[in-house]
């Protein structure tokens, strides 16, 4: 069984993308998943499954779209593709919740820096499908606008860290 990290994008706990995470465990775990486990209610998954990634990805978006009639994106990594994540971490010196990363299915794209628009004093890294941004003094007041970011879904470096060490328990279980 490999544990696996599912990050749902436009997932939380209110407006059109409410989803109750009891919901989501009951349906990762019809979906064959065990281990299930949610973290805080904007659709952070950490279960286990003898497929790989794409496969977890692929049956979890078909089953949310059947449960929320509309596609839901998923982004998945591996316990030990999430743990390179963190580890990985290019300000390591910043406020955790002012820090996060962008999950990505890809790679970002060659030109993402280049088409970045607003950016003041924003710090942006890019990681192998991921792009790191520190924001500074906050994201608050940020108007800062990453193109290819539209495409994942983000997760400041308290909750990544939170759901490494959420994946390392599942894994010992």
């Amino acid at each position: 069984m490999t544990i696996h990290v599912a990050l749902l994008r436009a997932v939380n706990v209110g407006g059109t993308g409410k989803l109750p995470m009891a919901e989501l465990k009951a349906l990762c775990e019809a979906c064959g998943f065990t281990r299930v486990r949610t973290y805080i209610a904007s659709g952070n998954v950490v279960l286990a499954s003898p497929g790989s990634a794409e496969r977890v990805k692929a049956k979890l978006e078909a089953a949310l779209a059947r449960h929320a009639g509309k596609p839901i994106g998923v982004m998945v990594r591996t316990a030990d593709e999430l743990a390179q994540v963190l580890a990985a971490h290019p300000f390591p010196e910043a406020a955790p919740n002012r820090a996060l990363v962008v999950f990505l299915d890809a790679p970002p794209p060659p030109d993402t820096l280049a088409r970045v628009s607003h950016r003041t004093v924003e710090e942006i890294v890019l990681g192998r499908r991921e792009i790191y941004v520190h924001y500074g003094e906050g994201m608050r007041d940020s108007r800062l606008r990453i193109p290819a970011a539209q495409a994942g879904t983000a997760r400041n470096m308290n909750t990544v860290a939170r759901l490494v060490e959420m994946a390392r328990e599942a894994a010992a279980r």
